[in-house]
């Protein structure tokens, strides 16, 4: 028999990075803005992984939904959110697959593979020289080479076909001193899940059962709430606040329409990713037996609610909350999280509770399907848990970094891993202009953690000190402010309100004019380009989602707080030498480019906000 001729292609970049999910994609987009040739290698046809269309899980993090709400995860993923809601006004998944689309199809530098799987790669001294590929959709192979991988597959897949060290399941509590870890070692792990989505028709529909679906008993789910009555009735006595508990997102789920992030299956054998279809499999046979119970279980019916309703939606790929943890520097662990450590290397922060789920999630019917330790603030985590300890070339980013399995259970919350996935796409720019490896770039971390704060990002203990910003040393006065506030914040290090410290102007009120924030440098400086960080209100989510009770929480549109028509008016010796007019804005970090102005003071004359009748600026750059 004649063989057909293989479709093979062989492509360099600076960076690669294997993995598309909301972490890779955050990865590729920052280290293509520093300048760095990037490709993306993503698997799936869009973007967003556990949050895209394909599973439909929404982006939570350190805000632990709203109870927080000023430590939510600003920077790309943000950026990305703020766009979706300037332009997807019922919560489509569809316009949000088009908007992480976009974002990496504009971006210069980058260069996307999808429906692209890596099946191997090259190591060579301990480095990865090529990564091996094929797309499926045009039976073509790849062999892209880079001097630096980033591994955001969630598996670890690259790490661990390259040879990186890794682990599974649960540390020993002894370990790293962590007082919710198990007494001894074991291979729990947190399962996959698949949601789904049901629609009120307004007149019963009927629903009848497929052959391969499980049959269950309302004492099987009694604590696995799967109707609006069970929130009040299921038993949290046993919880030390369970009015807590109740309200939050780890027992939302409480409605016919939308769920049910518990229907969860860890699989049988030691490692969950070869079980992956078996589990799937099982999975869609709990997904339609819930909903055959809720349907028509002779147990009560009418109690469930849900005569009218029929299903919208079943997702067929699985979400995975928990494989390998790729082994770095360092071990992020739950003492260090208990302790809210500000490293010194810190280049992310996360806020998620220690939320561990059921090890044997839907057939763990004797337990809740979590079990949540709450605490107050947030921690950071250090640049050594992102590289690979014994691969000199690999950088990690999303639920794969290196982690105890305590520390994964807050880290693995997909705002942290988008935040984590920028980090590391910036350092990964930073190892390629300074052509150093992942290790080397420590004397560097310092300019990592300024790019990160100057791209509109926050880091806890840590602020501006960027000598390149002219507006650090400018006297900052403004139109009017309102009590508590002081204009000359926005220029103190700090971009947004933290608890009691507002770090920020806001306005008394809006004249007819608009309000004036004036940015005297003292002497004459060159300018091309203005960094602005305005206020768009954390406590009102604005992340796609199907639950309805997440829905009820936003605001129509963009956040009313943001500044939506401002002019830049650039003085020298009082008069007029330039202007730039911005209009329409809905983001809250703008970057004002131009050609250079020499001048000696500016003036932000905000003209229109989104609807507030304040003004707010969190801070002002000048470069």
């Amino acid at each position: 028999m004649r063989r057909q001729k293989e479709r093979f292609a062989e492509a360099a970049y600076d960076v690669i990075v294997v993995g598309g999910g909301m972490a890779g994609t955050c990865a590729a987009l920052a280290a293509a803005r520093h300048g760095a040739r990037t490709a993306l290698v993503n698997a799936r046809p869009m973007l967003g992984g556990n949050a895209s269309s394909e599973i439909r899980i929404h982006i939570s993090g350190a805000d632990q939904g709203m109870k927080q709400a000023d430590y939510a995860e600003g920077g790309i993923v943000y950026e990305l959110m703020l766009e979706n809601k300037a332009r997807n006004h019922n919560f489509s998944y569809t316009t949000w697959d088009m908007i992480l689309f976009e974002a990496a199809k504009k971006q210069e530098n980058l260069t996307c593979y999808h429906n692209t799987v890596l099946y191997d790669c090259e190591v060579e001294d301990d480095k990865i020289t090529a990564a091996l590929c094929v797309q499926e959709t045009t039976e073509m192979r790849f062999r892209l080479t880079a001097p630096l991988f980033i591994d955001c597959t969630g598996n670890g897949t690259l790490g661990y076909y390259a040879g990186a060290e890794y682990r599974s399941g649960s540390e020993a509590q002894s370990e790293f001193n962590e007082p919710h870890a198990p007494e001894e070692p074991n291979n729990y792990r947190m399962g996959n899940t698949i949601m789904m989505l049901a629609k009120d028709q307004g007149h019963p529909v009927p629903f009848v059962k497929p052959a391969f679906a499980k049959t269950l008993s309302e004492h099987q789910l009694r604590n696995r709430i799967h109707c609006p009555q069970m929130r009040e009735t299921i038993d949290l006595s046993h919880l030390e606040d369970p009015e807590e508990y109740k309200r939050t997102s780890m027992i939302s789920s409480a409605a016919n329409d939308y769920g049910y992030w518990w229907c969860e299956l860890m699989g049988k054998g030691d490692d969950i990713i070869p079980e992956f279809e078996e589990i799937r499999d099982d999975l869609m046979a709990y997904a339609y037996g819930i909903w055959d119970h809720i349907k028509n279980n002779q147990e009560g019916v009418h109690a469930h609610g849900a005569e009218n309703f029929e299903l919208e939606w079943v997702g067929a790929l699985p979400g995975m909350r928990e494989s390998r943890r790729l082994m770095g520097d360092y071990i992020l662990n739950e003492a260090d999280i208990l302790d809210h450590k500000i490293f010194d290397d810190a280049v992310c922060y996360g806020g998620w509770c220690m939320d561990l789920h059921a090890p044997f999630g839907v057939e763990d019917e004797d337990r809740l399907p979590s079990d949540c330790f709450y605490y107050h603030g947030v921690y950071t985590i250090p640049w050594r848990s992102y590289y690979s300890k014994n691969v000199k070339n690999l950088m990690m980013a999303g639920r794969d970094i290196s982690t105890s399995r305590m520390g994964l259970a807050s880290t693995r919350i997909i705002g942290c891993c988008a935040l984590g996935g920028e980090a590391v796409g910036i350092a990964a720019a930073k190892c390629a202009e300074k052509g150093v490896l992942p290790r080397e770039l420590a004397p560097y971390i310092g300019e990592v953690q300024q790019e990160i704060l100057r791209d509109g990002g926050w880091l806890p203990g840590f602020k501006n000190e960027d000598e390149k910003d002219f507006a650090r040393f400018a006297k900052v006065t403004a139109s009017s402010v309102k009590e508590g506030w002081c204009a000359q914040d926005v220029v103190n290090g700090v971009s947004r309100k933290i608890e009691e410290t507002l770090n920020g102007w806001t306005s008394d009120g809006m004249a007819e004019d608009g309000e004036t924030l004036t940015i005297d440098f003292g002497k004459k400086v060159s300018l091309s380009e203005m960094r602005f960080v305005f206020h768009s209100d954390f406590k009102y989510p604005i992340r796609v989602t199907m639950a309805p009770n997440r829905q009820r929480q936003q605001r129509d549109g963009v956040p009313a707080e943001l500044v939506k028509d401002y002019d830049l008016v650039f003085k020298k010796d009082g008069k007029v030498v330039h202007t730039e007019e911005i209009r329409g804005n809905h983001q809250r970090h703008n970057i004002v480019s131009f050609a250079p102005v020499a001048c000696d003071s500016v003036e932000v004359q905000v003209l229109a906000t989104n609807g507030s009748k304040d003004v707010t600026i969190f801070e002002v750059r000048a470069y």
